[in-house]
């Protein structure tokens, strides 16, 4: 096994709701390929043709897993509230609060 690496990421349940499945906002492990998450205890996996983005190995449930977007609009559908893990809340407050760069 590689070295893992973390940041925070948005992670929303998507097997057994259509639109607002339970989000989160919190530190997962990565290792070098990026291709499994590491979450709560979840071990998610990409996988392209589902719902989700990724597949709990354990379970089968599909998740959505992205970098969390500054404007607050993490959700691809619904508008239902995303819990903040109280771990991720300084580096996720701070990413709100940096100002936005331009190319250039």
């Amino acid at each position: 096994m590689g070295r893992v690496r973390t940041r925070i990421m948005y992670v929303e349940l998507k097997t057994g709701h259509h639109d607002d499945g339970p989000a989160w906002i919190g530190r997962v492990g990565l290792y070098k390929t990026g291709r499994t998450v590491y979450y709560r205890g979840l071990v998610l996996r990409r996988h392209n043709g589902v719902a989700g983005n990724h597949v709990d190995m354990d379970t089968g449930h599909e998740y959505w897993i992205s970098g969390p977007r500054r404007d607050r609009r993490d959700r691809r559908h619904g508008n239902a509230p995303v819990h903040v893990d109280p771990e991720a809340q300084t580096e996720y407050h701070a990413l709100l609060a940096a100002p936005l760069t331009t190319p250039g």
